[in-house]
């Protein structure tokens, strides 16, 4: 784990306070299912498309708020980490974070992070990998 002096709240921010790529930064982003709440890990450029999200799950997806978030994973906004949460969410993890050997995600505050493999990081989330971001505009 390191922790930083600046924010690293935003995949920008943390890369930059890293010295890597934006692509690299996993942002752990909470959605809800219904009232099933769930955990998108995507690649730092990619905006998670809801509508992917919803067919894989099966149900239409909208993001959490704030009170839900700190509330499912215990964590606020801008530093919740991949792992660590009260119970147990069903995650999905963003392709993309793949094609890196070492990633970057949130340690439970807005100025620390840690560095892991993409495929640890599926393991020990018992993550499902899937193309849930958006398409790059043309």
């Amino acid at each position: 784990m390191r922790e930083f002096d600046q924010r690293t709240a935003t995949a920008a921010d943390a890369a930059t306070a890293i010295g890597t790529s934006v692509g690299r930064i996993v942002k752990s982003l909470v959605f809800m299912a219904g009232e099933q709440p769930i955990l998108v890990l995507a690649s730092g450029p990619n905006r998670v498309d809801v509508d992917k999200v919803g067919r894989i799950v099966g149900r239409r997806i909208t993001r959490a708020n704030a009170d839900q978030v700190r509330e499912v994973t215990g964590f606020a906004i801008g530093g919740v980490p991949p792992v660590g949460h009260p119970r147990a969410l069903a995650t999905y993890v963003d392709q993309d974070l793949l094609q890196y050997d070492k990633v970057w995600a949130a340690a439970g505050t807005p100025n620390a992070v840690f560095c892991i493999e993409p495929r640890d990081l599926v393991r020990i989330t018992g993550g499902v990998v899937d193309d849930v971001a958006q398409a790059a505009p043309r």
